[in-house]
C-alpha cells in the first residue's frame, strides 16, 4: 500500500463527475487499500477517489474505528428524514460548516471485491456516505454548508 496525495480545493477534478469504474479488478482493490491507508493517515473518516487525483466512481469511509466500507460504483437508493451535521474535509483542510443531511440513506454499490453490497446507514455513518458520494458528482461540503469557518474559530451567532 502507499500514501496518496490528497487534492485540496481549487483543483478542478473536485469540480468534475466521475466516472463509472465497471469492473473490480487487481489495480481498483490497490487503489482502495491505498485510499484507506491515506485517509488513515491523514485522520479523516472518508475519501474519495477524487480526492486522489482519480476520476473514478469510488470512496472508501471509516465512520467507526475499524469499520471500513469501500464503494465502487455506489447508488444512494433512498433518502429519509434531516438532520443537521458539523463538517470538515481534507480537501478543504482548517475549515468546517454546517450541513443538512438525510438522516437515513439507503446505498449500494460494489465492495472491494467486486461482489454488490447494499446498506442502508443512519446518524453519522448517512453523513459521511452522503459526504463522500456528493465527491463523486464534484460537489464540496462547502457548495452545500452554512457559516463556513476556520475551524480555530468559533461560528458565528445569528
Amino acid at each position: 500500500m502507499a500514501l496518496r496525495n490528497i487534492v485540496t480545493e481549487g483543483d478542478p477534478i473536485l469540480r468534475k463527475v466521475c466516472r463509472p469504474v465497471g469492473e473490480v479488478s487487481p489495480r481498483i482493490q490497490m487503489i482502495l487499500d491505498d485510499m484507506v491507508e491515506t485517509m488513515r493517515d491523514a485522520n479523516g473518516v472518508g475519501l474519495a477517489a477524487p480526492q486522489v487525483g482519480i476520476m473514478r466512481r469510488m470512496f472508501v469511509a471509516e465512520p467507526t474505528p475499524e469499520r471500513v466500507f469501500c464503494f465502487v460504483d455506489p447508488e444512494i437508493v433512498s433518502m429519509e428524514g434531516e438532520q443537521e451535521s458539523e463538517e470538515g474535509c481534507l480537501s478543504v483542510p482548517g475549515m468546517a460548516g454546517t450541513v443538512i443531511r438525510p438522516e437515513k440513506i439507503r446505498i449500494r454499490g460494489l465492495d472491494r471485491y467486486g461482489k454488490m453490497q447494499d446498506y442502508k446507514f443512519e446518524g453519522f455513518d448517512a453523513i459521511v456516505m452522503c459526504h463522500e458520494f456528493d465527491h463523486l458528482e464534484g460537489v464540496l461540503y462547502i457548495d452545500k454548508a452554512d457559516d463556513v469557518h476556520e475551524l480555530s474559530e468559533e461560528p458565528e451567532e445569528e
